[in-house]
């Protein structure tokens, strides 16, 4: 309980920090165009969840980043167990994802505006960057199984599916855990990029970017607040379903 509470007042205290830091910065500059107030940008917050724009942007963006999410942790999984399980399948598969992960984010959105129409192209950059940190921790995770526990299902002459369900998957679940939990933080990162370039009808990215034509600073920081937010609601709530599905197991 007392690691609870100091945990958090170290939050407020670093909250508060950075907000007395952004009230000192926006006196020094004194332009709104290019550092807006805190109270400007929550007028802006206010604006934006009185108006049509919030009840079609975040279902929108928020819909494209479980799409591509599912995608990559379905594919990256699947890949990953079988590249784990497999020497010959991980060295064909290593240097492809290698290269994948090298590629720059720009460049990984560009080539999705190309390939795709705007309302895909988001899904796409997020697949192909979050898809190799899955694949990446699965296998090492498979890779990490104990030894004598394998030797000893392989004695006792049990199947390949008993001895993924029991010994590879909860060996390679803090690995995959942890790989979820970036994966979904970049994806919002990368979805919203990728939105202020292909310019959905509906999107965050797309509002982003009327903000920065239309130099609405307060606008485009809200929105970036609001980008923000729904990340770690996102990481919360994944945090928490691993969290009640190993108190299920535990019980």
């Amino acid at each position: 309980m007392m690691t609870f509470i100091t945990n958090n007042r170290n939050r407020f205290f670093g909250i508060a920090a950075l907000f007395i830091a952004w009230l000192i910065i926006h006196r020094i500059v004194n332009n709104n165009i290019y550092l807006p107030s805190p109270l400007s940008v929550l007028a802006a917050l206010k604006n934006i969840s009185q108006s049509s724009d919030l009840a079609t942007a975040i279902p929108a963006t928020s819909f494209r980043v479980f799409l591509s999410f599912l995608l990559s942790s379905t594919i990256g999984v699947t890949l990953g167990l079988l590249c784990g399980l497999s020497h010959t399948a991980y060295e064909v598969f290593e240097p492809i994802i290698s290269i994948l992960r090298s590629i720059p984010v720009i460049s990984v959105i560009i080539i999705a505006l190309i390939w795709f129409k705007s309302n895909y192209a988001p899904v796409f950059a997020g697949f192909l960057m979050t898809f190799p940190i899955i694949w990446e921790n699965t296998a090492k995770g498979i890779q990490s199984t104990d030894g004598n526990l394998l030797e000893m299902a392989r004695l006792y002459r049990v199947g390949l599916a008993q001895t993924i369900k029991y010994l590879y998957l909860p060996s390679s679940k803090p690995y995959i855990t942890a790989a979820f939990i970036s994966s979904m933080g970049l994806s919002w990162k990368v979805i919203a990029a990728t939105e202020v370039f292909s310019l959905p009808r509906f999107g965050i990215g797309s509002k982003l970017h009327d903000s920065k034509v239309y130099l609405e600073f307060d606008s485009l920081l809200a929105w970036t607040l609001i980008i923000v937010l729904l990340s770690y609601i996102s990481e919360i709530m994944l945090r928490l379903v691993f969290s009640i599905n190993k108190i299920q197991k535990n019980n």
